[in-house]
C-alpha cells in the first residue's frame, strides 16, 4: 500500500501529529509525508490512501487571514504559508474512489464550540470523489501555540497504524 500524508502546521503541533500518523502507517504502507506547500497538485496513480490534516482556525480550515493572525501571535517565529489545506484540497483532482482520512488539531473542547478542520477537509475530499475510510479525527493541543496534549502523539501513531491495518485499501486502478 502507498499512502500520502499531507499536513498544514503553523506552530509545529500539527506537523508532530502528522509525523506520528505517518510512523503508524509505515507499519503497513510506504508513506510520503509532505507539508501542504510542497504537496503534489496531481496525486500519483499508484496512491492507495491520502491522509490530510491541519489546525482548526476559526471553526474550520485555515484561511489567508487566520494564517496571518497565527504568524502575528507567534511573534515572528511562523511565516504564514501561501497555500493552506483548503487551497490544496480545492486544486487537487483525486482518482474516484481513492481512500482518504482527515485529522486536525484543536483545543480539547466540544466540537460545536471549537469547530473542526478535519470535518471540512473530509467533506471536500468526498465531494472530489474520495472514499472516507475513517471518521474525521481530532488531536488536542493545550493552547494556540501548543504544546500537543500528553498522550496525543501515541494516539496519532495508533490511529495511523489502524488506518493501515484495519482499513485495508484495495486499489481501484
Amino acid at each position: 500500500m502507498r499512502a500520502l500524508v499531507v499536513y498544514e502546521s503553523m506552530f509545529g503541533n500539527t506537523r508532530r501529529i502528522a509525523e506520528a500518523i505517518a510512523a503508524g502507517l509505515e507499519m503497513s504502507a510506504q508513506v510520503d509525508l509532505v507539508a501542504v506547500g510542497s504537496a503534489p497538485a496531481v496525486l500519483a496513480d499508484d496512491l492507495d490512501l491520502v491522509v490530510v490534516g491541519g489546525p482548526t482556525h476559526a471553526h474550520g480550515m485555515t484561511r489567508p487571514g487566520t494564517r496571518t493572525s497565527a504568524a502575528e501571535q507567534a511573534a515572528d517565529t511562523v511565516t504564514p504559508a501561501g497555500t493552506g489545506l483548503r487551497d490544496w484540497l480545492e486544486a487537487i483532482r483525486p482518482r474516484p474512489g481513492l481512500a482518504a482520512a482527515t485529522f486536525d488539531t484543536r483545543f480539547d473542547k466540544p466540537g460545536w464550540l471549537t469547530g473542526s478542520a478535519a470535518r471540512g477537509a473530509a467533506k471536500r475530499l468526498q465531494r472530489s470523489g474520495c472514499r472516507l475510510v475513517a471518521s474525521p479525527e481530532s488531536f488536542y493541543v493545550l493552547g494556540t501555540t501548543g504544546p500537543v496534549q500528553d498522550g496525543e502523539l501515541d494516539r496519532a501513531y495508533d490511529w495511523g497504524r489502524a488506518l493501515g491495518s484495519q482499513h485495508p485499501v484495495t486499489s481501484t486502478r
